[in-house]
C-alpha cells in the first residue's frame, strides 16, 4: 500500500501556547477572566481557518475599475476573510480592548490580536492603522474630528466600525517623508482638498484616512507638511476625490487590497495646524510598530507549532523527528527564540498601555521610547528567518504551494519593511537615545532579570553597554547592529521578567536563547565598507 504521511495539525493556540498561557497567568484575575470568551473564541476562528485554507483555493482581491457601460467604480472585491473581519474585530474588541480604561488594555487588546492576525488575513493591517488612527487624532486635541471619527474607529458594533487608512508612503519618498508632492489647497469657500499620488495605501477599503500634504505656498521639507484627516466616500457611499489606480501585486500579503490612489480633490481636514504633520503623526507609529512587533510574533508561534506538529507526525530512519537528537535541537532552539520575542513584543505592549494611562515611571517612558523600533526591528528580521527554519523542518514539503507553508515565508517579508525597514528603524533609536544614560538603561533591564534562575543580568548589562559602544565607534553605521544587540537584551530581559521558579518550558528558553549570544558580531569598519562596495 502507499504510504500517504499526514499533514500537520494546528494545535489550539490559546491551550497550548506555552508563551501567551505565561503571560495570562502573570495577569489579574478579574482582567483575564473578562477578556477569556473572546480569546477562546478567537483561537477557535484560527482552527477552524487553517482547517479551511487546507480544503479550499486562496483567493485575492479584485478591482474592478469601470463597469459594463463605462462609468468608473472602482470596485474592490474581498476575500471572505476580509468580508468577515469588521464583525470579528468588533465582536471581540480586537480595536476597542486597547483603549479601555486600565493599563493593561493594551495587553489584552494584543491578546486578542495574537490570536487573530494570522487567521485574518492580514486584516489586521487596516485595524493597526485605524488604532493608530485613533490614537494620533486622541492625542491631537482636536474635538471635532475625535467626535467625528474615534467613536466609529474603535465601535463594537459593525454598522457603526470604520476603518482609517494611514497615507504617507509617495514615489519620491517611502522613509524621506520631506519629499511629499501632495498638495494641500483651499477652496474660495475655505474647504481643504488634497492633489497627489500616494504609492502604498494599504487600507484603502476604509472609511477614512490620515494623510501627509504640503499646504499651498508651503515652504519644502519635513516640517512644512501638514497632517489631514480625509472621508473617502459621500453620503450615498461614491468614491469622492479618490482614483485607485491599480491594487499592488506583492511577493506576500496577497490577500490584503494594497492600492496606489490618486487624489482628486478628496476633501480634508487639518488634524492640527498647517505644519509639523509628521509629530501629530508620532503617537500613531508606537502603535503601528507594536502591533507589528506582536503580528510577527503571532506568525512564528504559528511556524513553530506547525513544525512542532509535524515533527511528531513524520517518521524518518525508523523513529519520528521529534526524536531524532539534531531535529529536536534545531525545533527547541526555535522555540526558545520564538518564547523570546512574545516576551519583548508584550514587554512593549505593557509598556505602551502605562504610558498611555500616565501609570509609568521616567525609566519606564525611556523604554517604551527606545524597545519599540528595537523590538520591531529584532522581531521582524526574526519572523522572516524563524518562517525559512519552519520551512526547512518539513523538507521538500516545505516548499510546496498548495501545503500553505511558503505563504508563510512570503507574508513574514513584510515585517522588517512595513512600519519602518530595518536601518530607518535603527537611525530612530539613535535619535530615541540621545539623552538618555545608557547606564542606567542598561541597569533597568538588568533588574528585569532579578528573580530568573539563570542569571540573566549580567550578559543583558553586558549587550547593552556593547550597543552603546558600538555606537560611540561606528556612529550612524554601527546603528543596524546596535539595534539589534539591544533587541536580543530586551527579550532576554523581558523572558527573565515573566518567569515563574516551576515554569520549565520558560527557564529552559532563556537559558538556551542566552547560549545563543547577545552581542551581535563586530561592526566593521567604513573602510571595509568603501573597499567592499568599490572593488
Amino acid at each position: 500500500m502507499t504510504f500517504r504521511q499526514d499533514a500537520p495539525t494546528l494545535p489550539d493556540p490559546l491551550l497550548d501556547d506555552p508563551n501567551l498561557q505565561r503571560l495570562l497567568r502573570r495577569l489579574p484575575a478579574a482582567f483575564r477572566d473578562a477578556m477569556l470568551p473572546d480569546l477562546r473564541a478567537l483561537a477557535t476562528h484560527a482552527m477552524q481557518a487553517y482547517a479551511m485554507a487546507r480544503e479550499s483555493s486562496r483567493s485575492e482581491p479584485i478591482l474592478t475599475a469601470f463597469d459594463a457601460w463605462g462609468s468608473r467604480v472602482d470596485r474592490i472585491e474581498l476575500t471572505p476573510a476580509w468580508k468577515a473581519g469588521p464583525g470579528i474585530a468588533t465582536r471581540y474588541g480586537v480595536l476597542a480592548a486597547g483603549h479601555e480604561a486600565d493599563a493593561l488594555a493594551r495587553v489584552g487588546q494584543f491578546a486578542r490580536v495574537y490570536l487573530y492576525h494570522v487567521a485574518s488575513e492580514f486584516y489586521t493591517c487596516p485595524l493597526a492603522m485605524t488604532d493608530g488612527a485613533a490614537t494620533a487624532l486622541k492625542a491631537s486635541g482636536n474635538q471635532a474630528l475625535i467626535d467625528r471619527a474615534v467613536g466609529r474607529f474603535l465601535s463594537r458594533d459593525a454598522d457603526n466600525f470604520w476603518l482609517s487608512g494611514q497615507w504617507m508612503t509617495e514615489t519620491p519618498g517611502g522613509s524621506d517623508v520631506g519629499r511629499t508632492e501632495t498638495a494641500a489647497r483651499q477652496d474660495s469657500d475655505g474647504a481643504w482638498r488634497l492633489h497627489g499620488r500616494k504609492w502604498f495605501s494599504s487600507a484603502v477599503v476604509g472609511e477614512a484616512a490620515l494623510a501627509l500634504a504640503r499646504p499651498e505656498g508651503a515652504s519644502a521639507g519635513t516640517s512644512a507638511l501638514a497632517l489631514f484627516y480625509v472621508e473617502t466616500r459621500d453620503a450615498e457611499g461614491r468614491w469622492q476625490g479618490l482614483i485607485i489606480n491599480r491594487l499592488k501585486d506583492k511577493l506576500g500579503t496577497r490577500e490584503l487590497p494594497t492600492a496606489e490612489v490618486e487624489l482628486d480633490g478628496i476633501i480634508a481636514h487639518p488634524v492640527g495646524g498647517l505644519d509639523h504633520g509628521v509629530k501629530l503623526v508620532a503617537p500613531m507609529l508606537n502603535v503601528t510598530r507594536t502591533w507589528n512587533a506582536v503580528c510577527a510574533v503571532a506568525t512564528i508561534a504559528r511556524a513553530n507549532a506547525l513544525a512542532l506538529n509535524y515533527a511528531r507526525r513524520r517518521q524518518a530512519f525508523g523513529r519520528p523527528l521529534i526524536d531524532q537528537p539534531l531535529h529536536a535541537r534545531t525545533l527547541a532552539t526555535m522555540q526558545a527564540e520564538g518564547a523570546a520575542a512574545f516576551a519583548l513584543a508584550f514587554k512593549v505592549a505593557e509598556l505602551l498601555g502605562k504610558v498611555e494611562h500616565a501609570e509609568s515611571s521616567a525609566r519606564e517612558r525611556v523604554l517604551l521610547r527606545v524597545l519599540t523600533p528595537a523590538a520591531k526591528a529584532w522581531t521582524g528580521k526574526l519572523a522572516v528567518r524563524m518562517a525559512s527554519e519552519a520551512l526547512e523542518c518539513f523538507g521538500g514539503a516545505g516548499y510546496i504551494e498548495d501545503t500553505g507553508l511558503p505563504q508563510l515565508l512570503r507574508d513574514a517579508q513584510v515585517y522588517p519593511i512595513w512600519e519602518g525597514t530595518t536601518n530607518v528603524l535603527a537611525l530612530d533609536l539613535m535619535r530615541a537615545l540621545r539623552g538618555v544614560d545608557v547606564g542606567e538603561l542598561a541597569d533597568t533591564l538588568a533588574a528585569l532579570c532579578k528573580g530568573s534562575g539563570a542569571n540573566a543580568g549580567a550578559p543583558v548589562r553586558e549587550a547593552v553597554l556593547s550597543m552603546a559602544a558600538m555606537l560611540e565607534v561606528g556612529s550612524e553605521a554601527a546603528a543596524r547592529a546596535a539595534i539589534f544587540t539591544l533587541g536580543q537584551a530586551a527579550a532576554a530581559a523581558s523572558l527573565a521578567s515573566q518567569l515563574d521558579a516551576d515554569d520549565a518550558h520558560g527557564n529552559a528558553a532563556l537559558v538556551r536563547f542566552l547560549a545563543l549570544g547577545l552581542v551581535h558580531p563586530p561592526v566593521g569598519d567604513p573602510a571595509e565598507d568603501a573597499a567592499l562596495l568599490n572593488p
